[in-house]
């Protein structure tokens, strides 16, 4: 079974970056649309949310329940080179390009307020606006 088809099967609708899981805590309006659909994040998001250094243990409390309601995907052989790829091609920082190449190889779009990942052609991108 191909690793996308993973991605499917779980009913993940689309993959949050960071910064839209921080929106959503902060009950962001342009994340609305989003609330009620199965979220998918890298596991780079995970340790991106939780390794702030100053978290609060209130804040790491909110952030593990939230991160328990989505689907965390860790790297694998078609991502890590898929990773490779976008780093070679568009120059993107590595988080950044581990990210965009789970949703790119999930087949799915890519929710984030960044507007970086406008360069990466291969990405189904909905940009969030404040």
């Amino acid at each position: 079974m191909k690793f996308k088809n993973k991605c499917v099967m779980s009913g993940i609708e689309f993959i949050a970056d960071t910064n839209t899981l921080l929106y959503i805590i902060n009950k962001y309006p342009c994340v609305q649309p989003f609330l009620d659909m199965r979220t998918g994040i890298s596991v780079i998001t995970e340790m991106e949310l939780l390794s702030f250094s100053k978290i609060t243990t209130a804040d790491d409390i909110v952030l593990r329940n939230l991160i328990s309601k989505c689907a965390v995907i860790s790297l694998n052989k078609p991502i890590k080179e898929r990773t490779i790829l976008l780093r070679r091609k568009y120059g993107t920082k590595l988080p950044d390009s581990i990210v965009a190449a789970t949703a790119i190889e999930c087949e799915l779009p890519l929710v984030t307020a960044d507007k970086g990942f406008k360069k990466i052609e291969e990405l189904d991108l909905r940009l969030l606006e404040l």
